[in-house]
């Protein structure tokens, strides 16, 4: 895996409305845990990207993104060969936008627009340049968010269950049988769910399988394989799940992001 260093166009400091940045890799790669003066936009164009903070894990599937606000901490972490475009926004600009992390999901007509910003120079010179990043703003203030978020907790019991869980998303462990491995009751493993992360444990599981399906598809793998990966005793059960999450069938989500 190659580690990186940090786009400088988010920690340098400069006049400019926005700010962007390109990146291809061809392989895994790690950016290790920082953050930028600016607020974030990071897109992927193609491939999936990890996100984290102290808050938890955020999945960026193709042609969408996180908004990261200004101060950050995060780290990257990509598994394939991936696209991102970064578009990096001065104070005065972020201020009117999200104060949170979250994953967006881009237009089509956004997604223009970054493609074409990200192979413009001097994207401040007034005329056209001036009116695609005002446009670019516009657009970015009311981007949808998508439900790609895993939350982490502070419990040192809870977070071995995490780890097994990402590692093997297809484990079938109820809570009982995790609560004999890290020694604690099935009832105050799903109290500590439920107010450390807001979800019970079921739900936190299925988020875990939710956003491993999205690297697996991404891969190329079959929904009927995948499926049966992921510890689901059928595909329908899968889909069901699927759609349920994100409001749209594996088929339809990959259309949509293709």
């Amino acid at each position: 895996m190659d580690i990186l260093k940090p786009s400088r166009a988010g920690t340098r400091v400069n006049k400019k409305a926005v700010s962007v940045s390109v990146r291809d890799t061809s392989g895994p790669t790690y950016v290790p845990l920082h953050s930028h003066h600016r607020a974030q936009l990071l897109y992927s164009s193609n491939g999936i990207l990890q996100v984290t903070t102290d808050l938890g894990i955020w999945v960026v599937p193709t042609n969408q993104a996180v908004w990261l606000p200004a101060g950050t901490m995060h780290e990257v972490m990509t598994r394939g060969a991936v696209s991102t475009h970064s578009l990096f926004f001065k104070p005065s600009q972020s201020s009117q936008m999200r104060d949170a992390c979250c994953v967006v999901t881009i237009s089509p007509l956004l997604r223009e627009l970054i493609l074409h910003a990200s192979k413009m120079e001097d994207l401040d010179k007034e005329g056209p340049n001036e009116r695609l990043i005002e446009v670019i703003l516009d657009q970015v203030k009311d981007l949808p968010s998508a439900p790609l978020f895993l939350p982490v907790a502070e419990d040192a019991r809870l977070k071995k269950i995490m780890d097994g869980l990402q590692a093997d998303p297809a484990s079938q462990l109820s809570l009982v049988e995790w609560g004999a491995l890290v020694g604690s009751s099935d009832r105050t493993l799903a109290r500590l769910f439920l107010s450390q992360t807001g979800y019970t444990f079921g739900q936190w599981r299925e988020k875990v399988r939710l956003l491993a399906a999205l690297e697996m598809l991404s891969n190329g793998q079959s929904v009927t394989a995948l499926a049966f990966d992921l510890g689901y005793q059928s595909q329908s059960a899968f889909i069901a799940m699927f759609k349920r999450s994100l409001g749209k069938t594996p088929g339809q989500f990959l259309k949509s992001t293709s």
